[in-house]
């Protein structure tokens, strides 16, 4: 696409800025010519953070955008608060009122239990004060996005029955959804510390399968229960896309709040909160380009002085105490990517054992075809680690899913070289030292301890990679060189690209 001459530039800009005054969406073209339906949030000299008509957001690098687009943004980044103005929809929650809408905060509370909603409706609030009233800690923060997770006390209680994980999803500070899973397989038979300790996991018992149903049932009825005694009786419908995450749902709604309780057959019973606007979508969300996604993903990649090149802003999933490592991973990969994701029913799709545990090919088959029908691609690969293979795919600010045995060698030697590098200058007196190091102390292979972890980067100097594991961030970003990894490398590669 050619850029605009000047003048044609000014009738854009023109055009622009009434379009900016007079309506809350744009539209917005890249580079190459295509185009989308957007509004723009804010914006700073380098990024603007857009939001699509179906609400989803991003943070793109104004080198994404076309010229006049490029231009646009920086005239709302010189007077943000005029642009705001302009740009802030009237009725950003539009919802049918209900019966249930005569209800005072109060008395909603009294059905979750929590002191969770007030007068602003969640989506107007601030999500840390949210994640404060309901005690969850925060998980994960990336330019746009924030999450906050709690693997909640026995005496904890929602909807009258007991939560194993409450995790709330957020936007510019603003709350988007909650997900609240009860009783299921993976938690129910979970090892009793995160982490490398997830590793430790206890024995199941033989009648693993009857005690997840019936922990199931009860927390169905419970909830059912509670929440019918004051919101009257749900609505039945159908919610989420495609194989992997559409399921039967009972609804009910307040004040454009929708609550959605879900069980998957012999593997959860779960609660969302959400908009009453997504729950009428029924859960279904536009596809995002590959244009957006891919200005996006290159605004990520860090280059820093020691010879560094790490991907940044990758979501953080913490798998908790159980063998998640590939629902939470792949749910990881797939955020960044614009893929609405949730490792509970990424774990369904993979016929997870009790505790976890996890085929990597039949998690990831199972979901390719939803990751394809949102836009992305969805690759695989074995054979030894090659440096030249892993920069193609972190080059272009995409982490890599990489099989592997995370044996206590392996997991101590990341620990020790990822704590001592920091502050390293001099690549060539530390591949000295780590070449050194390595050879006098071999990995070994250990099928006890099957793990995936995300590749995030490389250091060709150094003859390192980088990677993050699904354990919290204390665990964001490790180090290794590539001849260690590949002494307990699995040799299979999964890649959720563009």
């Amino acid at each position: 696409m050619k850029r605009p001459a000047c003048a044609f530039l000014t009738v854009l800009l023109t055009l622009a800025t009434a379009s900016a005054q007079s309506s809350e969406f744009r539209t917005f073209t890249n580079a190459s010519g295509k185009a989308i339906r957007a509004r723009l949030l804010s914006a700073t000299a380098s990024h603007a953070v857009i939001a699509l008509e179906n609400g989803q957001q991003f943070t793109l690098a104004l080198t994404a955008l076309s010229a006049a687009d490029q231009a646009y943004v920086k005239q709302a980044a010189a007077a943000p608060a005029t642009i705001a103005a302009a740009t802030k929809p009237a009725t950003p929650y539009k919802f049918t009122p209900g019966p249930n809408d005569k209800l005072e905060p109060e008395a909603v509370n009294e059905v979750v239990g929590q002191g969770l909603f007030a007068a602003t409706a969640l989506w107007e609030s601030s999500a840390e004060e949210v994640a404060q009233k309901l005690g969850l800690k925060p998980e994960s923060k990336t330019k746009a996005a924030s999450s906050f997770r709690s693997y909640t006390k026995d005496d904890y209680n929602l909807f009258g029955a007991h939560p194993y994980s409450v995790a709330m999803y957020a936007e510019n500070d603003k709350v988007t959804n909650l997900s609240l899973v009860f009783a299921n397989k993976g938690d129910l038979f979970s090892s009793k510390g995160g982490g490398e300790l997830h590793f430790d996991k206890d024995t199941p018992p033989a009648q693993a399968a009857m005690i997840v149903k019936q922990a199931m049932d009860k927390d169905l009825a419970a909830i059912t229960e509670t929440l019918t005694k004051k919101l009257g009786e749900p609505k039945k419908e159908r919610f989420g896309e495609g194989k992997v995450g559409r399921m039967n749902m009972q609804r009910w709604d307040w004040r454009g709040h929708s609550i959605l309780l879900a069980e998957a057959e012999g593997e959860y019973v779960g609660v969302q909160i959400v908009t009453s606007q997504f729950a009428d979508a029924g859960g279904k969300m536009a596809r995002t380009s590959d244009a957006i996604i891919r200005g996006q993903a290159l605004a990520n990649l860090e280059k820093r002085p020691n010879g560094d090149i790490v991907i940044g802003d990758i979501p953080m999933v913490d798998q908790g105490p159980k063998g998640y490592c590939v629902p939470a991973t792949a749910e990881r990969a797939m955020r960044y990517l614009g893929v609405p994701a949730d490792m509970y029913i990424l774990a369904n799709a993979g016929e997870t054992g009790f505790g976890g545990g996890t085929s990597v090919n039949m998690l990831l088959q199972g979901v390719a075809r939803h990751i394809r029908n949102k836009g992305r691609s969805f690759d695989t690969w074995e054979g030894e680690m090659k440096m030249r293979d892993i920069a193609r795919q972190i080059d272009k600010g995409v982490p890599i899913i990489w099989a592997l045995y995370s044996t206590d060698g392996f997991n101590d030697t990341a620990n020790k070289r990822t704590k001592e590098r920091v502050g390293m200058t001099n690549a060539a007196e530390w591949k000295t030292k780590i070449t050194g190091e390595a050879a006098a102390n071999p990995l070994r292979k250990d099928k006890e301890t099957g793990h995936v972890v995300l590749i995030i980067g490389y250091n060709k100097e150094t003859n390192e990679i980088a990677f993050s594991d699904s354990w919290g961030e204390r665990y964001k970003e490790r180090w290794i060189t590539l001849d260690e990894a590949q002494q307990v490398s699995q040799n299979s590669f999964y890649v959720v690209g563009f």
